[in-house]
């Protein structure tokens, strides 16, 4: 197979290396599948998920945006291709400093990482706005770095480390299946794993440690606990149709919470679950197995 210089061959090891999903490199490989997402989102010719993954929809995609700019329909996102893809097309991951108002496939590309490692800010949309500088702000002071909300050469490389997870096993807060799962969502990313059950179904402690809060969330929450435990670890349950503890108190492994409702934002009963590490949302299942 010729060598080729463009990010078709980023795709193909995106397809080859699947399995190597929590590498630096795979990483890199799948912000820019992302960007390619949100491009293709621009002209009309994808509406899946941006999820950084090189599925057929995306291929065809390609192909399909390849055919309405007049371009050979080969699926190799080349210089041309980018082109056509419009002010979404480049530039490149790295080739510069991203600063607030960019727009851009690097920015696609920094949104959806920045989500990977645990500071969703809203839509992957190509465009840095103030959600987006925020999170960004937040994962540099995370990661120890100036909080200068520019991603520059020590940004992309915080970023270029494996997504956090978490340092302990947990256990799981109510007795359900899987539903939505952490990750990629649309063009947003769910930051937690939700887990739809009946209402009143009881909801417990995932680990012990102190009730941080225990109230109504108006951002669309509804009636939430948070948790602290050990290792700068809190546990979110959202959702819930009642509180069984209050803010300070004390609470052990399996102790009842709240019970499962569907208050704030929900489409029906479920627990929204979510852990975060020092402020960085991590995949629950990490914890629970």
């Amino acid at each position: 197979m010729r060598a080729r210089t463009t990010i078709a061959g980023v795709l193909i090891i995106a397809v080859l290396c699947t399995a190597l999903a929590a590498s630096a490199a795979l990483a890199s490989v799948r912000g820019d599948v992302a960007a390619l997402q949100v491009a293709l989102r621009r002209t009309g010719t994808y509406a899946g998920a941006v999820d950084g993954v090189l599925g057929p929809g995306t291929a065809a995609a390609v192909r399909q945006a390849q055919r309405r700019a007049g371009l050979a329909a080969d699926g190799v996102v080349g210089p041309a291709t980018r082109r056509a893809l419009g002010s979404l097309g480049r530039p490149r991951y790295g080739s510069r400093a991203i600063a607030a108002g960019a727009i851009g496939w690097d920015v696609a590309a920094l949104q959806f990482k920045l989500a990977a490692h645990g500071f969703p800010s809203g839509p992957v949309d190509g465009a840095l706005g103030p959600r987006s500088v925020a999170a960004l702000q937040r994962f540099q002071a995370w990661a120890g770095l100036r909080a200068d909300g520019v991603a520059g050469p020590s940004t992309r490389s915080a970023l270029a480390a494996p997504v956090p997870r978490s340092p302990v096993q947990l256990r799981r807060p109510v007795r359900a299946g899987v539903g939505d799962a952490f990750g990629p969502r649309w063009n947003v990313f769910h930051a937690g794993v939700d887990f739809p059950a009946p209402s009143g179904t009881p909801v417990t402690a995932a680990g012990f440690g102190t009730v941080v809060s225990a109230g109504y969330d108006g951002s669309g929450w509804g009636n939430m606990v948070v948790i602290g435990h050990r290792f700068g670890l809190r546990t979110r349950y959202a959702h819930l149709a009642s509180f069984a503890v209050v803010r300070g108190q004390a609470v052990g492994v399996g102790q009842r919470i709240g019970a499962v409702g569907a208050t704030g934002r929900a489409s029906g009963p479920h627990l929204h679950f979510e852990l975060l590490l020092r402020g960085a949302n991590v995949d629950p299942l990490s914890a629970l197995g």
